[in-house]
């Protein structure tokens, strides 16, 4: 089984290493359980300066996580869910992969085995 990607490896370096910060996810997390939301509220959220969670946004922009759009004086954050389903998607053929390694490894195990002399 060959896992496949419409991804590049560049961007699936950039999704990863984007969920790979709890911050990150925390904020990806918020975005898909709520609305929409401006850097201004994201930021209310966490203990840090608002350009450090402006930072984080960025990065989950480059990774194609969320995206920007300017409404009036604030920069609303809105989930892209695509991205996640395509990393989603990503992740489920890897398990099926190792699903099936694991499922060969066990046939191997189950077979009679000679007795020692």
């Amino acid at each position: 089984m060959v896992v496949r990607s419409r991804l590049t490896d560049a961007e699936l370096d950039r999704l990863f290493r984007a969920l790979a910060d709890a911050t990150r996810r925390d904020i990806v997390a918020h975005l898909f359980a709520d609305e929409p939301a401006s850097v201004s509220t994201l930021a209310s959220r966490y203990d840090m300066s608002f350009a450090a969670v402006q930072k984080h946004v960025a990065v989950l922009e480059e990774a194609g996580l969320v995206t920007k759009h300017t409404q009036g004086r604030e920069r609303i954050v809105r989930a892209n869910p695509e991205r996640l389903a395509q990393a989603r998607g990503l992740l489920m053929q890897l398990e099926q992969l190792w699903m099936s390694r694991f499922s060969q490894l066990d046939a191997i195990l189950a077979e009679p085995r000679p007795p020692k002399e």
